[in-house]
């Protein structure tokens, strides 16, 4: 079967998966989190730039409005929650699919069953895709045509950039809605909520949780409702009904609370960009911090010194040219030592790059050097730097006129080096920072030396050109063919 081919009108089709239970159900077996899922726009806790009064998003589920979308946002932010509560609000038929979960044959069920729904009733079918980024290219762009028909309202979730995980067709007919992690007080209002509520709730077991627990679980929950409610669950089958439930018994019921991180996804780039971005903000502590988010994430710590080898180069530069032998014995010192102590080399490397004056003129005059070669590609070397190993190269005038820096002051002769066609032109310019100050005290002087000596007309030292004697090769660089 292609994959080009999701929903084949004629496949044979399996039987449709069991109905999750409706907007006023409740499943008694089913998890704390599942059971208090808020079934009305008034339970919904958060998100408030999107369904405030007033937003478009509030204004088109109040408004019966069916339309595509895609949920982007974090485990446990109501991605879930709000399709089925849009299902309720509309009256449509509300189908969830996992995209890890779930094979193709159940869509081509779902899509069937919708055709049938439509033409049968008028009825409208809201598929819910959660995890849509786990589906292909081709197999998102085979939802098109069904998207585009009517035959069903796709709500895709996704907790990567839809930017880089969905196809750029079905963005164009499903516009984004970026839902955010909770706050820690809005945790704290579902688990209140949990615990009042006899129905769907654990109200009938007359549990004690101190503050200090219910803050805990809260900050710990790192934004998801779900894992909150969990742990909140687990808590109460630890201590039993009418027990008590405090800090120890919060602690254990959330174990160990794991790194948000992906190391193939949007979060890595994420890490990376505010760990380089803290050591060219010169902040240790920044930079620090989020070293060790990634290392704890598990980041390979040799792409982490990978970049701080390019942030030495790239942002701290010839104002401390021993940032970069410093990350570069951080990199080695991590491959001789591995984890956890090499880790620490790192760290020191990262304070290290943070503390450093910073510049960036080298990267700066790389690039304008690297646009000009691109500009000027055939432009000829001049003459007179040129290397003239041959007679016949001496007589074309080869090397004629070159001046050997080493028999002027300060080993700085006047000439050029570069194109006819560049000359003057200017790429670095060291900055007022770091050992740069000295470099480019060092530059001006020179650059005064070569003015002063082509307006006085200085004695020219003997030419090492092609008319001069044998070449001392020792004296022009000692180029062979």
């Amino acid at each position: 079967m292609s994959e080009l081919s999701l929903f084949p009108g004629d496949a044979e089709r399996a039987a449709p998966a069991a109905a999750a239970p409706g907007a006023g159900e409740t499943d008694t077996g089913a998890p704390l989190a599942a059971r208090m899922r808020p079934r009305t726009l008034d339970e919904f806790v958060g998100q408030e730039h999107l369904l405030g009064r007033g937003k478009v998003l509030r204004g088109l589920i109040e408004g019966g409005t069916l339309s595509s979308m895609i949920f982007w946002g974090p485990p446990g932010s109501g991605k879930t929650t709000l399709a089925r509560v849009m299902a309720g609000r509309t009256d449509a038929a509300f189908e969830a699919f996992s995209a890890v979960a779930e094979g193709v044959q159940r869509v081509r069920d779902v899509i069937h069953a919708a055709e049938e729904r439509r033409r049968a009733t008028g009825r409208r079918t809201i598929l819910f895709c959660d995890e849509i980024h786990r589906f292909n290219k081709a197999q998102q762009d085979a939802f098109l045509p069904h998207v585009e028909r009517g035959t069903i309202v796709l709500i895709g979730a996704t907790t990567e950039n839809p930017s880089f995980e969905v196809v750029r067709p079905l963005l164009s007919r499903a516009p984004v809605f970026v839902l955010e992690p909770l706050t820690a007080a809005q945790i704290r209002t579902l688990l209140d909520r949990a615990l009042r509520d006899a129905e769907r709730g654990l109200g009938e077991l007359g549990l004690q949780v101190s503050g200090e627990a219910m803050e805990l679980i809260a900050a710990a929950s790192d934004g998801d409702a779900r894992r909150a409610l969990s742990a909140l669950e687990v808590a109460a089958n630890l201590v039993g009904a009418r027990g008590s439930v405090d800090p120890a018994v919060a602690r254990e019921a959330l174990q160990q609370r794991f790194a948000i991180y992906d190391k193939g996804g949007e979060e890595h780039y994420n890490l990376i960009s505010a760990l380089h971005k803290a050591v060219r903000g010169s902040d240790p502590d920044g930079a620090l911090y989020w070293l060790a988010r990634m290392i704890r994430g598990g980041e390979d710590p040799l792409y982490i010194a990978r970049r701080l080898v390019r942030m030495a180069a790239e942002d701290i530069g010839l104002a401390d040219p021993r940032a970069l032998e410093v990350a570069i014995a951080a990199r080695d010192a991590y491959h001789f030592l591995g984890s956890p102590e090499g880790e620490l080399g790192l760290a020191e490397a990262a304070v290290y790059l943070a503390a450093a004056p910073k510049s960036n003129r080298v990267y700066v005059a790389w690039h304008a050097a690297v646009q000009a070669a691109e500009d000027t590609p055939a432009e000829p070397v001049p003459l007179h730097i040129r290397n003239a190993p041959t007679g016949l190269m001496r007589a074309l005038g080869y090397g004629k006129g070159y001046r050997y820096d080493h028999d002027w002051p300060d080993a700085v002769a006047p000439q050029d080096y570069l194109p006819e066609k560049l000359k003057g032109a200017r790429f670095y310019e060291p900055s007022p920072f770091g050992d740069e100050v000295t470099i480019g005290e060092r530059l001006a002087r020179w650059e005064e030396q070569k003015r002063r000596a082509s307006v006085e007309g200085a004695p020219t030292p003997r030419d090492h050109g092609s008319d001069a004697a044998p070449m001392d090769r020792s004296r022009t660089g000692g180029e062979e063919r």
